[in-house]
């Protein structure tokens, strides 16, 4: 299961947090990262954190938002990643997905695989 939270309204220049909690039989989270899609435009990554913490961001991002996550310590515990955005622009108004990579416990056997969120809705003013 992934369950995001914390998207909104803010004005230029303003801050949101969002966060997503990743749950069930997980094996390993190898990639958990965020993208965005603008009304009539592609969805984007925004930024990508693997378990051994190496970040990646699109370049529109850089310096303004920043990437975390926090790994259970048990398989049925949950893994969360954050979005830390500050700075924000108009141009950063789009619905975000949180999207994960990894490989989840069947009953027989391991699949890896990758799952997104609902989407939560960003929307910044000028």
């Amino acid at each position: 299961q992934v369950v995001e939270s914390g998207g909104g309204s803010v004005q230029s220049g303003g801050s949101l947090r969002l966060s997503c909690e990743v749950s069930g039989s997980i094996f390993s989270l190898d990639v958990m990262g965020w993208y965005r899609q603008a009304p009539g435009d592609e969805r984007e990554l925004v930024a990508s954190i693997t378990k051994r913490g190496r970040t990646n961001y699109a370049e529109s991002v850089k310096g303004r938002f920043t990437i975390s996550r926090d790994n259970a310590k048990n398989t049925n515990a949950k893994n969360t990643v954050s979005l830390q955005m500050n700075s924000l622009k108009p141009e950063d108004t789009a619905v975000y997905y949180c999207h994960v990579q990894g490989t989840f416990y069947r009953r027989t056997y391991l699949e890896t695989t990758d799952y997104w969120g609902q989407g939560t809705q960003v929307t910044v003013s000028s």
